[in-house]
């Protein structure tokens, strides 16, 4: 039998075995960027790639080729574009090819002790796509305790409203008691509706309130705020939807021993995900009141060293068969990258024996309109796009 008919069967499995590797591979697609942090497209039917550089640059590749003047310069905006502060995130309105909205999630430290996690929207200038208007129109304002966990991820879902990923506000062991008080925006996935605005009854804890609130989030009409969607995490770095079924996994960086990934299915709120009272699948001793808290057990966990702080990814959806629906996630620290499937005794995930290129600090996965898969090294400023060969049938085998 040929290696191609090997494969072809392999394909037949959701198992990973090490002849599948063969078929995968890493190839630079950006490179001399700036501490790229994120990787999204527009959905306009352009085929460009937007890359995030953390200290406040868009930057769009077009045909392969980085455009020198950037989509949106936030560098005057932007404070302290390190660590786990900047520009962290970017969604394009889902209707953009008509209106030429897009939003961006950011930090900005306008005094002293005045952090601030910011969700402001952005218009496509009407002469140029590749460049936008510099005029801001903030939709939401979060004040920050700590310089850390910022999370800072957004994506609009399939149903319209967007998601925004909050860490619990920063220090150690949730020491604000964010993550598990409903009425904190710190620690939790919101949903809001960017084309809505406040009514009367809204309970809304944004410092900036320019939204409005999807009726069915699970905490509309209750106590707690109405922006939250998800609760019990603590630094969300990176999620995503995925393009088929619509759920949602969440990276969720640990603390001492555990790193995480969260999987909710579509359209279902209300989730806790358990930090403080629980590190992956193990109890933790926060010091906060863990009474009568029921979590979510994260389906794929894994322990430090060398590991030490997951980067969420997505489920493979592009071109070629062989690695569709599986989710491919990696550690910032170790630099590895895994894929994982869900089988019948659990979810299982394997190593990608990666040779060349090294990678030195994956900080983020994305994906483009075809669902092509991008991971982005902070660290050495590159960018890469995963390549899968497509198999075709032979008319005969050896």
């Amino acid at each position: 039998m040929s290696r191609l008919a090997l494969a072809i069967l392999l394909s037949c499995s959701m198992s990973v075995f090490a002849q599948d590797f063969d078929l995968l591979s890493l190839e630079e697609f950006a490179s001399g960027l700036s501490q790229p942090v994120g990787i999204k497209h527009a959905g306009d039917t352009s085929g460009r790639v937007f890359i995030l550089e953390q200290s406040g640059l868009i930057k769009v590749v077009k045909n392969g080729v980085v455009n020198a003047t950037p989509f949106l310069d936030l560098t005057g905006v932007i404070d302290n574009a390190s660590n786990e502060q900047g520009l962290l995130g970017l969604a394009f309105h889902p209707d953009y090819v008509n209106n030429g909205y897009f939003y961006v999630n950011y930090t900005r430290d306008p005094g002293p002790g005045d952090d601030l996690t910011t969700i402001g929207r952005y218009q496509v200038s009407a002469g140029n796509p590749d460049v936008a208007n510099t005029t801001e129109t903030k939709i939401l304002e979060i004040p920050q305790d700590a310089g850390n966990h910022n999370g800072g991820d957004i994506h609009f879902g399939p149903d319209g409203f967007l998601y925004i990923g909050m860490g619990d506000g920063g220090g150690s062991n949730d020491q604000f008691g964010h993550a598990q008080d409903i009425l904190s925006l710190k620690g939790k996935m919101l949903r809001i509706d960017v084309n809505g605005s406040p009514v009367a009854g809204d309970v809304l804890c944004g410092q900036v309130q320019n939204y409005g609130i999807p009726p069915s989030n699970p905490f509309a009409d209750v106590a707690g705020c109405d922006e939250i969607w998800s609760y019990g995490l603590r630094n969300p770095w990176r999620f995503s939807f995925d393009r088929q079924t619509g759920e949602i996994y969440i990276g969720d960086v640990g603390q001492n021993t555990w790193e995480e990934i969260n999987l909710e299915p579509a359209a279902t709120g209300g989730r806790n995900y358990g930090w403080s009272c629980r590190e992956g699948q193990h109890d933790f001793a926060s010091g906060n009141d863990c009474t009568g808290v029921s979590p979510t057990d994260p389906i794929i966990e894994y322990s430090h060293s060398p590991h030490c702080s997951v980067t969420g990814g997505y489920v493979y959806r592009g071109p070629g068969s062989m690695f569709n629906g599986y989710y491919f996630y990696g550690d910032y620290c170790s630099d590895v990258v895994w894929l994982a499937s869900e089988g019948e005794s659990g979810w299982t995930s394997t190593e990608w024996p990666l040779a060349a290129p090294t990678l030195n600090s994956i900080s983020s996965f994305g994906e483009d309109e075809e669902g092509k898969l991008y991971i982005a090294d902070r660290n050495d400023g590159r960018v890469y796009m995963v390549t899968v060969e497509t198999l075709i049938f032979a008319d005969s085998f050896e």
